[in-house]
């Protein structure tokens, strides 16, 4: 509960004013709704007694009627002015919260930042954010307002009516309410959290499935992936089923105190008021004020019901919103005396806390040249590249470096848009000439003006690469760094590429994680890690 904490104190700090004028109108809301009826029973007791008793004439009917007129308006419109209230808090907080969430991330390692490309951690980040709209207004507002609901009917009952009927018909309700949500809670919580994951699982399948339709056809798999997604459609649906049986139990739970708390108020307000220690009216006062606290537990019914989820929700965005610590890029500590690259006994690890890959590492590549690095997969090519590109900190030596430098990963990414929007993206001042020259030495017979979906669709697999390529290319960086740079292309148009590469930038220092044959003909020298 520590994370869901920290989360309502940031949106109570955001928006202090407007979560205390909400949090006010939520407790009248409550009391107008508890007052509205216990004036309702009472002024109905009252007036047939004083019919039963020939005064009608002389009993005052204008006061209680203008006061249950006023609780009736006051409780609409005070319901109205709380929703306003706090959801356009929360959510102008939730806003600001999804800008502070998505600057800290960018500001966070390699490790966590490649982690988050996928696109089952983004829903969940999206998902969790929304779920926590409900810690304010459906979890802990209601259960604030409603102690201070029963803290209020306490006193009145207690002035009002008489002391051990405020004792039965507040601690009993409140006793048994407690019992209710604590069970209802712990019930609730890991079935809500388990139907929330199955809800992300099952949009990010669902997602997987219709884009890759196309493939799954081809190799024979669609009907299995259909199945698969209907499958963990129906364990959606019954873990949804399963989180409206606790929440139905609740409410009978809810339903069992309300009837004990209201049976017990008639038997101790008409006993009270058989022994004329009270009036008929005031047991009638209390046994309304005491059906009128059901409002206060089906106020926080939702609420707890969701607890797993925005308890889940808070643990994984509160680590999240804390302050990265700062990432030690490879940046050159010298410039290389007359341009290129060098590597001075470096060592790297793939990721924080794995065992490094490259170990005292000693390389030099000059304007002009080509080296290609080969190896195994999992030697360190890549790991290298991204250290040198200061995506990685080093574990040791030194990175140096002159000019510009231009990378293009395993793993590039594109955006919506046409390609020359994605041109422009890497070289704002290139005009149309530059652009489409770049993409004649990718061998990318395509128009600036054609559209791409999101993520660059719409494009093949050797397509989508050559425009990364030409993307960079464009920049014309001193150093080109190259991750498996034809990877997709076939043979010949990998070799019309890799020559368009050199003619484009002649004095270059170009570094490749070479896997093929043609880049390692580029390359004038090769080293094996």
């Amino acid at each position: 509960m520590t994370e869901l904490w920290q989360i309502l104190r940031l949106i109570w700090r955001a928006r202090r004013a407007e979560m205390s004028r909400a949090l006010t109108l939520t407790v009248a809301v409550m009391l107008a709704g508890l007052a509205l009826l216990a004036l309702s029973g009472w002024f109905i007791v009252a007036a047939g007694i004083a019919g039963l008793a020939g005064t009608g004439a002389v009993f005052d009917v204008f006061r209680p009627s203008a006061g249950i007129r006023f609780l009736a308006m006051a409780r609409t419109a005070g319901r109205y002015g709380e929703r306003l209230l706090s959801h356009d808090a929360t959510l102008k907080v939730l806003a600001s919260l999804r800008v502070t969430l998505l600057s800290g991330l960018s500001q966070a390692g390699y490790a966590t930042l490649v982690r988050l490309r996928g696109g089952k951690a983004l829903n969940r980040l999206t998902a969790d954010v929304d779920a926590l709209d409900g810690v304010a207004i459906r979890l802990v507002f209601p259960v604030l307002a409603g102690l201070l609901a029963a803290l209020a009917s306490f006193a009145a009952l207690w002035m009002l009516v008489a002391p051990v009927v405020a004792i039965w018909a507040i601690g009993s309700y409140v006793a048994g309410t407690a019992i209710a949500f604590t069970w209802g809670g712990r019930s609730a919580a890991p079935v809500a959290a388990l139907a929330e994951d199955l809800h992300q699982d099952l949009r990010a399948g669902v997602i997987d499935h219709l884009r890759g339709r196309v493939l799954l056809a081809t190799m024979g798999h669609l009907s299995e992936s259909r199945q698969a997604l209907l499958q963990l459609d129906q364990q959606a649906r019954d873990t949804a089923m399963t989180q409206s049986r606790v929440e139905w139990r609740v409410a009978a739970l809810l339903q069992g105190v309300a009837a004990l708390t209201l049976a017990g108020t008639i038997l101790i307000a008409g006993r009270m008021a058989v022994e004329a220690q009270i009036g008929a009216a005031q047991a009638a006062l209390a046994i309304f004020a005491a059906l009128a606290l059901t409002e206060l537990g089906g106020a926080m019914q939702r609420g707890i019901a969701e607890l797993g989820r925005m308890r889940s929700a808070a643990r994984r965005i509160v680590p999240a919103l804390q302050p990265q610590p700062e990432q030690v890029p490879a940046q050159p500590s010298l410039r290389v005396a007359g341009g290129g690259l060098q590597l001075k006994y470096v060592s790297v690890r793939p990721m924080p806390g794995a065992a490094p890959v490259i170990h005292q590492f000693t390389l030099s590549v000059a304007p002009g040249e080509t080296v290609a690095l080969t190896g195994p997969s999992g030697s360190g090519k890549t790991t290298l590249l991204n250290a040198i590109s200061g995506l990685l900190p080093l574990d040791g030596g030194q990175i140096c470096r002159d000019g510009r430098l231009g990378y293009l990963p395993q793993r590039p990414a594109l955006m919506a848009g046409s390609l020359r929007d994605a041109l422009h993206f890497a070289a704002p001042d290139s005009d149309d000439h530059d652009k489409d020259a770049v993409l004649a030495v990718c061998a990318l017979p395509v128009a600036l003006d054609y559209q791409l979906g999101e993520g660059g669709s719409g494009l093949s697999g050797g397509e989508y690469r050559r425009l990364a390529l030409a993307r960079v290319l464009i920049q014309r960086p001193d150093i080109l760094l190259l991750d498996e740079p034809t990877e997709g292309l076939d043979a010949a148009t990998a070799e019309r590429v890799l020559r368009g590469l050199r003619d484009w930038l002649p004095d270059c220092a170009i570094l490749i994680a070479a896997h093929r044959p043609a880049e390692m003909r580029l390359a004038d020298r090769i080293i094996s890690l």
